[in-house]
């Protein structure tokens, strides 16, 4: 059985480099391709390649810079590498054949996923949603070759936000933003991070963070608001906000009322999320009431610091989100864009707010 690991200090994973790894994947796949089993001398080109099970390109943390670990190398000729890259050939296929029995992924994508090649996720029913390196034209080229671009949805699983440094609310499975570089000397927006669910609107569409959304009484309501502006979006636009309609942990009653019980925080083209000012202009003629803005300007680490106060906000309040104010690609999201929430801020099954009955929360309107 296939088995996930975490990449981490102490683990036997080492990085090698792109000489090493081709000696390595070809020396544990004995000289031949792992599909047809033709050596070198076989092939037309004279030549095996040392293929990258999942794209180098996705691997950009420093300490896993280009994906080169032996489990993410296997061993093919020119034409099992091209049916590879068209994703003709799914992954658990190329690591069976590679006698991989464990899965290893970049930092940023998540264990309780399925991809394929290109970081696109893979649902239960087959359809693959659109990833990182989705539109780039030479991943473009290589699915339209392959035949595979009818599979993907039109929807778009909002990525989860990575933790600032300094965050102390984190699961088991939540990740660290790899650096803060980007927002260094930039224009950032800091918002608060309302405690509700995530929602992502299209023209003809609606969904919580993931794509398969159950039926819910507070999802009927959001369902029922955003008919009233979804219309108006295009093919290729989405809004994402808070839907704040359920009491989750924070109690927003009248002492402690939200503006509105959705409360959008980006709106996307395509996989470009919008500016900040082009964001609010378009909330505003749709009517949408944005999250609560905590500081707009130049990033200011020790200002931003101060912004939560676990001792006075811990009750009211989940956290904050910080974000680039200028438009970023849905591949850059990682880094553009990190989260701090208050600590002790988990929910077990057991008292996961979908379990519980619908307590409606108070807002202004």
């Amino acid at each position: 059985m296939t088995r996930f690991v975490k990449r981490g200090i102490g683990m036997s994973m080492k990085l090698l480099t792109r000489d090493a790894f081709r000696d390595a994947v070809f020396t544990r796949d004995g000289h031949r391709c792992v599909f047809c089993k033709r050596a070198p001398e076989d092939t037309p080109e004279g030549k095996l390649d040392a293929h990258h099970i999942i794209e180098r390109k996705l691997w950009s943390a420093e300490h896993e810079r280009g994906g080169y670990f032996l489990d993410n190398g296997a061993t093919v000729c020119e034409d099992c590498h091209l049916k590879c890259e068209q994703t003709i050939i799914p992954l658990d296929k190329v690591r069976e054949n590679c006698g991989i029995d464990r899965v290893i992924l970049p930092d940023f994508l998540y264990e309780d996923q399925e991809y394929d090649k290109w970081g696109n996720i893979i649902m239960s029913n087959r359809q693959r949603l659109r990833g990182p390196l989705f539109y780039d034209e030479s991943v473009q080229k290589v699915l339209r070759e392959g035949r595979v671009l009818d599979c993907f949805s039109k929807y778009v699983k909002h990525p989860r936000l990575p933790h600032l440094p300094w965050s102390p609310g984190m699961n088991d499975d939540d990740r660290r933003i790899e650096s803060l570089d980007a927002f260094i000397g930039a224009d950032v927006w800091v918002t608060e991070k309302a405690d509700g669910e995530q929602s992502s609107v299209y023209n003809d569409h609606y969904h919580a963070r993931s794509i398969e959304t159950d039926p819910h009484e507070s999802r009927s309501r959001l369902k029922s608001y955003v008919a009233e502006w979804q219309h108006a979006l295009t093919d290729d636009e989405r809004i994402c906000g808070e839907n704040c309609f359920a009491q989750h942990s924070i109690v927003y009653d009248a002492t402690n009322p939200l503006p509105h019980f959705f409360l959008g925080f980006s709106m996307w083209r395509r996989d470009m999320c919008l500016s900040v000012d082009e964001t609010l202009e378009n909330f505003e003629i749709l009517g949408i009431t944005p999250v609560r803005t905590l500081y707009r300007g130049i990033w200011d680490e020790k200002l931003i610091r101060s912004i939560y106060n676990e001792d006075t906000d811990w009750g009211t309040r989940e956290g904050y989100v910080v974000r680039l104010a200028d438009t970023f690609s849905y591949g850059r999201f990682k880094n553009s864009v990190a989260k701090y929430v208050r600590s002790g801020h988990v929910q077990t099954s057991k008292h996961h707010w979908k379990s519980q009955k619908v307590i409606p929360n108070v807002w202004n309107i």
